[in-house]
């Protein structure tokens, strides 16, 4: 196709309309379009097994889904999915954001995950289920909600 431009230039007498004196090597000489950047896409290295951080606050969840050496994958929460206020903590909204995590870690091939929950929310099991329905196989279930020996003083009372 450049060669066909060159070849009606040559018709025309000379250069294009609005063309500029550049030297030779210049970017942009004799009307040459610069060409459009391509977006970088990641590796696409593919991760058999992983492990699922749940976190279930009282006013949130948080999902992130890491490889064998702690990296993230993929991760999610309940306001990233859309939900606000209230509405953040309950089970559904647990269970939708681990429909999300899952399905961004199955895409970059993953097929099996160890679960590791912590905290007190609604969201706990529902999040486990969506992930299963997701079509993750989950080898482990581990509770590493932190407990404590009778160290810190406790935090007061919460009122409801």
């Amino acid at each position: 196709m450049a060669e066909a431009k060159d070849k009606v230039e040559e018709q025309a007498g000379g250069k294009p309309e609005g063309a500029v004196n550049a030297p030779e090597g210049a970017a942009g000489a004799e009307g040459a379009a610069r060409p459009t950047r391509q977006p970088r896409v990641r590796a696409g290295r593919v991760i058999p097994f992983g492990i699922v951080h749940i976190r279930a606050t009282f006013n949130n969840t948080i999902i992130s889904i890491s490889d064998a050496k702690g990296g993230v994958v993929a991760w999610s929460t309940s306001g990233r999915a859309g939900f606000k206020g209230s509405r953040k903590s309950t089970a559904f909204a647990a269970s939708v954001v681990a429909q999300e995590a899952a399905r961004q870690a199955v895409s970059r091939g993953m097929q099996e995950v160890e679960v590791r929950v912590q905290g007190p929310g609604a969201g706990r099991e529902s999040a486990i289920r969506a992930l299963q329905s997701a079509g993750l196989n989950i080898s482990m279930i581990k509770d590493v909600t932190p407990m404590p020996h009778n160290g810190c003083r406790p935090r007061k009372r919460r009122r409801v």
